[in-house]
């Protein structure tokens, strides 16, 4: 039924003006029938006319169609050609066609506004930026929203060389991570100064390359987190102290008041006197050693980087911790220090992190059967990690965080700073300190350094 009505009148039409040319030839060599043969031969003209405009019709409606799709024409109607014509159901169809693509268009221009109007609300800046999208070859800004104008305190340009104009120091960072990537910039705008977490994301759609900016303002978070690093560790030190402080206070008490109104002592109040000087004296030197702990966490030596091989690294560890793990009867196992693959370290630094990790792992395998310690290296995405696993008692999970907070320890003997001191070491190769524990299964600290 689609193509019913047009191969009717397109068989009709053909036949009679095959029957008018057959005519026409007829009339002309067997007759001198001028007139008519004039008349029938005007009627073959006007015949193939009307096939010639009726097919042409159809054509140009197709190509109505075809245009008003490729120009998101939602205006053009097929419905007085849908009722009646010699294609009903192929303008109907059409309709549908446009009908649908109208809706399409509808709807991503809603959910295009739906996501403007969130990006609008979000408390992160978010500028996308179409690269050389004029003749100048100037990139356009695709996006500002309010709260990237906010934070830079600029107006929405609608070009970035303009940007750049107002600030230059920004555009740079951006440029220079426009591959891809994150920073932190500090960025001082009218006197005030702004600390961004800053990423880029190259994107391309539809032949064009896009670059989209994300950035919030983290001063108040890392002020936030400041504080609360200081209060934990100002609590800590105030605990220490106050353990210290106490019974030096209170034994000077009693000294002082075994001595006060006095002119001489006798023997027996001199013995009284000897502990209590004598627990003075080991409290202050216990203090003392905290004071000392603390600044070794708080100075460390500024790293002097040189190429060194894992195999090395691994090698002097196995040299300098063997005897110590062999006289806890601890089995060392260290691999692969053959490998020569190297990476920028100060060695010094590193096998002082390598030691706090063994010696933790070995105090932590007492009163274990079959005590175990491995060291290993291992490549992956990007990073290469220095792996120090036991098989001892493990952290629980609760502890996980507290176990890098400066003094805090386990250990009725230990210091609470060798976690503490690894892990600043580690920040100071641009690289973190990792622990994945199963209590008297597997514990692992890793020193995980960026690898390219």
């Amino acid at each position: 039924m689609f193509y019913q009505r047009f191969t009717f009148r397109l068989i009709t039409k053909l036949l009679f003006i095959n029957i008018l040319a057959v005519l026409l030839v007829y009339l002309s060599v067997k007759t001198e029938l001028w007139f008519t043969i004039a008349g029938v031969a005007v009627i073959l003209i006007i015949s193939i006319t009307s096939l010639y405009n009726y097919i042409s019709q159809i054509r140009s409606d197709i190509k109505r169609f075809i245009l008003a799709v490729k120009t998101r024409d939602h205006t053009l109607n097929f419905k007085n050609k849908s009722t009646k014509g010699s294609f009903p159901d192929l303008y109907s169809s059409f309709d549908e066609i446009l009908k649908t693509h109208k809706d399409i268009q509808l709807e991503q221009d809603a959910v295009f506004q739906l996501m403007k109007t969130i990006l609008q609300q979000v408390p992160v800046g978010v500028i996308v930026i179409k690269e050389n999208s004029n003749a100048a070859g100037q990139s356009e800004i695709a996006f500002f929203n309010e709260a990237a104008a906010a934070l830079l305190n600029v107006p929405a340009y609608k070009y970035w060389h303009r940007l750049k104009q107002h600030l230059p120091v920004f555009t740079q960072e951006i440029e220079n991570i426009s591959k891809g990537g994150k920073r932190f910039l500090e960025l001082k705008i009218e006197d005030k100064l702004i600390q961004l977490s800053t990423e880029v994301i190259p994107l391309n759609l539809y032949g064009s390359n896009y670059m989209i900016i994300s950035f919030q303002n983290i001063k108040d978070e890392i002020e936030q987190k400041e504080i609360e690093a200081w209060n934990r560790l100002i609590g800590v030190i105030s605990h220490e102290i106050l353990n210290s402080i106490t019974p030096i206070s209170s034994l000077s008490d009693t000294v002082n008041s075994m001595v006060s109104n006095k002119d001489f002592l006798a023997k027996e109040d001199l013995d009284d006197l000897k502990p209590a000087i004598q627990t003075i004296k080991r409290r202050s030197e216990g203090l003392l050693d905290f004071v000392k702990d603390y600044r070794l966490i708080a100075e460390l030596p500024t790293p002097e980087l040189e190429s060194h091989s894992i195999g090395s690294i691994l090698q002097h560890i196995k040299i300098l911790m063997q005897p110590f793990a062999t006289a806890k009867s601890v089995k060392l196992v260290v691999g692969q220090t053959s490998s020569k693959i190297t990476i920028n370290v100060d060695l010094k630094l590193v096998e002082q992190a390598l030691i706090n990790l063994v010696t933790n792992s070995i105090h932590a395998l007492d009163n274990i059967e079959n005590p175990l310690i491995e060291i290993d290296y291992r490549l992956q995405q990007n990073k290469l990690y220095i792996d120090v696993s036991d098989n001892g008692k493990g952290i629980d999970a609760d502890l996980i965080e507290k176990i890098f907070v400066p003094f805090f320890t386990t250990r009725k003997n230990g210091s609470g700073i060798g976690l503490t001191i690894t892990r600043n070491i580690m920040k100071m190769h641009y690289g973190s300190l990792e622990v994945n524990s199963v209590p008297y299964k597997k514990t692992i600290f890793s020193l995980a350094f960026n690898y390219v």
